[in-house]
């Protein structure tokens, strides 16, 4: 399959684009018998490009985020040559990514979130796709970045006033600061494990609503887009809805009389 035939298979924009790009990429591989990454692509745009790669019987990649549960991550590709030290997990990501440190003064821990680190980082001017996740705790933040603006995010969060207090510094992926997520216990009663139910329940909105979410490709399962509110989920299943936040599905701990479910779900938060 050439490269116009996979990009006709759409004809959204923003997609061919990225589709493109991709298939610089592998090019650019064969070419070099390098090693050649994406910018930090969000869920959607993984399973996107990952289709593509499928299409073209290409094996020699792999998706990464700098740790193993990362949501947002570049897709690394490989030559034949760099085969075995992928597959034996040697290649060194920190040659492709960093993270940098924001350490709050003692009088601003605590009071930063998520959208803080990210709003910073898009008043310095810094593009998404060039920034991982952002694992925020009490005490600040681990911010990961592609290797190639590691210095220009640093020197522009330092400039930020919100930031004159705090202490910088870059690490190795070896000392990301990963802590276990919090969540929030729920029960949802639903007729079936159909996702479509799944998702307006846990966000407590109408099923159309559900709906209308599912068909606007803002649901994620195990990481994987869903299209069709008919897909069954099971236990332990991963539901990130994009705008809505990520759930953990848990045991059927009941049934009404009515023959519905009750059903645990874990909350994120």
């Amino acid at each position: 399959m050439n490269r116009q035939e996979i990009l006709s298979k759409t004809t959204n924009e923003e997609d061919r684009l990225e589709i493109s790009k991709l298939l610089d990429k592998i090019e650019f591989v064969s070419k070099r018998n390098s090693v050649e990454y994406t910018d930090f692509l969000d869920m959607r745009q993984r399973q996107l490009c990952e289709k593509a790669l499928s299409e073209l019987k290409y094996n020699n990649y792999v998706a990464f985020g700098g740790y193993k549960t990362a949501e947002r991550t570049a897709i690394i590709l490989y030559p034949t040559k760099l085969e075995e030290v992928f597959k034996n997990e040697q290649f060194d990501f920190n040659t492709i990514f960093s993270v940098i440190r924001i350490q709050l003064p003692n009088e601003l821990k605590g009071m930063y979130q998520h959208r803080n680190y990210l709003g910073a980082i898009i008043k310095i001017g810094i593009k998404r796709e060039k920034v991982g996740d952002i694992i925020a705790t009490k005490d600040g933040a681990d911010v990961i970045v592609l290797k190639e603006v590691e210095k220009y995010v640093l020197d522009g969060l330092k400039e930020l006033t919100r930031f004159h207090k705090s202490e910088f510094s870059i690490f190795g992926l070896e000392k990301l600061n990963i802590e276990e997520p919090k969540t929030q216990k729920l029960e949802i009663i639903v007729p079936s494990m159909r996702i479509d139910s799944i998702v307006s329940e846990s966000i407590r909105t109408s099923r159309a609503k559900g709906t209308e979410i599912i068909k606007e490709e803002r649901v994620f399962l195990n990481h994987e887009l869903v299209t069709k509110g008919s897909k069954e989920v099971k236990t332990g299943d991963i539901l990130t809805i994009r705008g809505k936040g990520r759930f953990k599905v848990g045991n059927i701990v009941n049934e009404t009389k009515k023959g519905n479910l009750v059903l645990e779900v874990e909350k994120y938060v």
